[in-house]
């Protein structure tokens, strides 16, 4: 891939990122959608990847560079496909199989180690369940998940047809 098509998959990837998270503060705030502890760490890993993809594309790297920033954009895109997809899976559990809720994330951060409020968030909450918003059948975690995809598809071209010197 020339550095110039890798440039623009950044910048893309990058652009890509910054309207996800414009769009899902437009619906925190605008629309009082307030959200659930795995959307809070759905919307890191998009953090992680725009960071990464800006970086990459500010630097423009033809060296072994643009295989770390690659690598750093598709562990990112694969952690947020983790949680969107258990968020997707939380989502549609049978109503009497969806796990109580539990405490805020707020309070979990303030009173719990982070490993303890991890293993609290990712084994479930009984909020994470609920649907409040949709557009085209598909969920917020559905196209946040397709979202992530997409990431990891442009970070995989990287790798594959990155041409390094």
């Amino acid at each position: 891939m020339s550095i110039s098509n890798a440039r623009i998959i950044n910048g893309s990837a990058f652009l890509i990122s910054v309207f996800s998270m414009a769009f899902a503060l437009y619906l925190e705030h605008y629309q009082n959608l307030a959200p659930c502890p795995l959307c809070i760490f759905q919307r890191v890993f998009v953090i992680l990847a725009g960071i990464v993809f800006l970086i990459a594309f500010i630097h423009n790297s033809k060296t072994i560079f643009s295989y770390i920033y690659a690598i750093l954009a598709l562990s990112a895109s694969v952690g947020g496909i983790a949680v969107a997809g258990r968020h997707v899976w939380l989502q549609n559990l049978p109503p009497s199989e969806v796990p109580s809720c539990g405490p805020g994330l707020d309070y979990l951060l303030n009173a719990f180690p982070l490993n303890e409020v991890l293993q609290t968030v990712f084994t479930g909450s009984g909020e994470c369940a609920n649907i409040s918003w949709s557009l085209l059948y598909l969920t917020l975690p559905e196209w946040v998940l397709i979202l992530f995809t997409g990431l990891c598809a442009m970070s995989i071209l990287q790798l594959v047809f990155n041409d390094t010197e």
